[in-house]
């Protein structure tokens, strides 16, 4: 049902009070009293009625609330976790940059270490065929 029709409801329900109160004032005493009584009694009531909805509207609310809250609460803990995860994973990506630097950097050691290996036994080769042409031009003379 459109708001409008509540509306509608209501401002018929003012126009139906509207003339009651009219009517009222034409009425005696007792019967002036009796309209009172049901007004009073119908007031109660829907007071009532306003209440229990209005407690309902006010648990659901409250539900809706801790719900909210919940699904915050919930929010916070998966970004926490995501950052988390993301810190470590930083963490990781450093701790993972540091091993290819340091791999990198023994790898290039090994290179330098191989070239020293092979320089050293160049100049030992070539010590020793300067040595032997050495002895044979000692011996040739």
């Amino acid at each position: 049902m459109p708001v409008s029709d509540d509306f509608t409801k209501l401002k018929e329900q003012v126009e139906q009070a509207d003339r009651g109160i009219r009517e009222a004032a034409a009425k005696d005493e007792a019967e002036l009293k009796a309209m009172v009584d049901e007004a009073r009694t119908k007031a109660e009531k829907r007071s009532g009625e306003l209440r229990a909805k209005s407690e309902q509207a006010a648990g659901q609310a409250e539900r809706h609330w801790n719900e909210v809250q919940s699904d915050w609460d919930q929010h916070i803990s998966r970004v926490r976790e995501r950052l988390t995860a993301k810190k470590a994973t930083l963490d990781s990506d450093m701790a993972e940059r540091d091993a290819e630097w340091a791999e990198a950097d023994a790898l290039d050691a090994v290179d330098f270490a191989s070239a020293a290996i092979e320089e050293a036994q160049y100049a030992v080769l070539d010590a020793v065929l300067a040595r032997r042409d050495a002895d044979v031009m000692a011996a040739a003379t």
